[in-house]
């Protein structure tokens, strides 16, 4: 699997085969190593990952982020890897990517697949978001508090080089921190775009973990009922990110919705 910059810096990793390559999108505050569980399992495919503008090794110059900023990014990437189609997989902030960039250029997404996405937020479900924001803006830890809502407890204990490895790329220094709280700020103040998302054709599959409290089964519900070509599948026990946790429900989901 080849890593590198394309001419705009975004860093990827990119295994070209003969296949649709399936394109991974993270969650806020992450990078390109929260899919390493799916690399892995779909090594049969092409495969793209990499880091969004202002997250892992991808700079980010800009004041203030938009979705379209980062569906830009995304399409001026596969343009770099001369990729026409791609299946495309979101999580969080990654599935709202996704769907914004499906709505402005449908044509280059073949199935679409959603993990952990918000929709339809309620009033305190926005509050509660906003809260965990305007600290993270102060600079006060949340680190610890994301792994409680992302993992069960019994998943961490079990699973020290998780906990680690997501402790590491969590805690930032002053310049990625200031990048991360600009994507945050996007994803804490986002609202739905309904209209676009109602004209989104592509066969989609939405995974939510049943036991994750930011990203609800109940909204997963929802959003299922305006993709008109859109699938449900809880993952049992799973909490936010079930693609870790849950990986092998996950992966074998993944695969077979591929296939299909």
């Amino acid at each position: 699997m080849s890593q590198n910059f394309d001419p705009n810096q975004n860093y990827y990793f990119f295994n070209k085969k003969d296949s649709i390559p399936i394109v991974f999108i993270h969650g806020v505050g992450l990078d390109h190593q929260m899919w390493n569980k799916q690399v892995d399992y779909l090594n049969e495919f092409s495969i793209l990952t990499y880091d969004l503008l202002g997250h892992g090794k991808t700079p980010c110059d800009k004041g203030k982020l938009s979705l379209r900023d980062f569906s830009d990014q995304l399409l001026e990437l596969l343009d770099h890897l001369e990729i026409e189609k791609i299946n495309l997989i979101g999580f969080s902030l990654g599935s709202l990517i996704a769907l914004d960039f499906s709505s402005h250029f449908q044509k280059k997404v073949e199935k679409l697949i959603l993990i952990g996405t918000t929709y339809k937020r309620s009033d305190e479900e926005r509050s509660l978001v906003l809260d965990r924001y305007n600290q993270a803006k102060l600079n006060k830890p949340i680190s610890r508090q994301a792994l409680k809502r992302w993992f069960s407890d019994k998943y961490l204990e079990d699973n020290p080089e998780t906990y680690d490895l997501f402790m590491k790329i969590l805690n930032k220094g002053p310049i990625d921190h200031k990048n991360f709280i600009k994507a945050y700020k996007l994803f804490a103040n986002h609202y739905d775009d309904f209209e676009a998302i109602k004209k989104i054709d592509r066969k989609t599959l939405i995974m939510t973990g049943s036991d994750d409290l930011g990203s609800t089964p109940a909204m997963s519900k929802e959003l299922v009922k305006d993709l008109v070509n859109s699938t449900y599948i809880e993952i049992q026990n799973g909490k936010h990110l079930c693609s870790i946790e849950c990986e092998d429900d996950v992966n074998m989901n993944i695969k077979n919705f591929i296939n299909n």
